[in-house]
């Protein structure tokens, strides 16, 4: 029992650290070729962010561990939203940019939306799968267009946070160094975690769902932890924000869709009656939220968290 907590400790360091050395890498070898910091911020850092449940999902829905794949995505987008979110509004409120609420919070709700259409038959096809890939490419063309027409400041913004500042005068090598390194810690530390928590839940008599939605949901969604409460620190809400409803969009359609082209997921039950719901619930809930006076208050990232732990404690009892 030792020796797994052990490897659960060391896959989630994996994965935090691959995150990061591979988001590091990527962002200065693109910087390298004239990609605008905006560019890279919200492609390759929002999306890098994200690498880890990926990796998590695919290698578990490869292990047959359905649970696990589907738990990890869901859990990880409501984590998003009550933890992260809510402990960056306790640290300093969070003022929204308006272009939020008509541009990414429809996209999140919708896909959310679509997900739960899509496994009300129990399971994640590879046609649908391949469908969730298409909306990946699509969104990212999306971004990749606004990113072009983002003012100055924003550039600016973004220069300063992805930190990509003489990136030129990197080599080339280093940087594809710092990619690979990066995807081993990934994988490496995505095989540690699947491992290690499967038998520490079958240990203690915690289903897999229940471990997926929680322990392995805000391990892997630790990069965007520590990617929005950096940014609320800078005072770079947009940031924070945007970092959480793109991570929440990469998760449903690139995630899971690349993990049920590999393999068709099979979806619980109560996944479907629950968990699905819960998540969709967490998103509308922004809306409201955030459209007073367009800031995010520490007593309603207070809400969020007790929302959170709510549906925490509902899973365990």
């Amino acid at each position: 029992m030792l020796l797994q907590i052990v490897l659960f400790f060391a896959g989630l360091a994996g994965l935090y650290f691959g995150a990061e050395w591979l988001v590091r890498g990527a962002s200065r070898f693109a910087r390298s070729f004239n990609i605008k910091p905006v560019v890279i911020g919200l492609t390759i850092v929002a999306f890098g962010t994200s690498t880890p449940e990926l990796v998590t999902s695919v290698i578990a829905g490869i292990k047959h561990l359905n649970d696990i794949a589907m738990g990890n995505v869901i859990g990880s987008n409501i984590a998003n939203i009550g933890l992260i979110l809510g402990l960056s509004a306790l640290v300093r409120p969070l003022s929204i940019d308006m272009k939020l609420l008509y541009r990414e919070m429809p996209i999140m709700i919708g896909i959310s939306g679509l997900l739960y259409f899509m496994g009300w038959d129990g399971i994640l096809s590879r046609l649908e799968g391949g469908m969730l890939l298409g909306g990946i490419f699509a969104y990212t063309c999306y971004v990749y267009r606004i990113a072009l027409n983002e003012p100055n400041s924003i550039e600016q913004e973004f220069e300063e946070f992805v930190g990509t500042k003489g990136a030129k005068n990197n080599t080339i090598t280093k940087d594809l160094f710092l990619i690979i390194i990066g995807l081993g810690g990934l994988v490496g530390g995505a095989h540690f975690l699947v491992h290690s928590a499967i038998y520490i839940a079958r240990v203690i008599g915690i289903s897999e769902l229940v471990i997926g939605l929680t322990v392995i949901a805000v391990g892997t969604s630790l990069p965007e932890l520590a990617t929005s409460m950096i940014a609320t620190i800078r005072k770079e809400s947009d940031i924070s924000v945007g970092n959480v409803l793109g991570s929440n969009i990469f998760n449903i359609l690139a995630v899971l869709g690349v993990a049920a082209v590999i393999k068709p997921l099979q979806i619980n039950t109560a996944s479907l009656i629950v968990d699905i719901p819960v998540m969709l619930l967490f998103s509308i809930f922004l809306i409201p939220l955030i459209m007073w006076k367009f800031v995010l208050t520490r007593g309603q990232g207070l809400l969020l968290l007790i929302g959170y732990g709510i549906y925490v404690f509902w899973l365990f009892k």
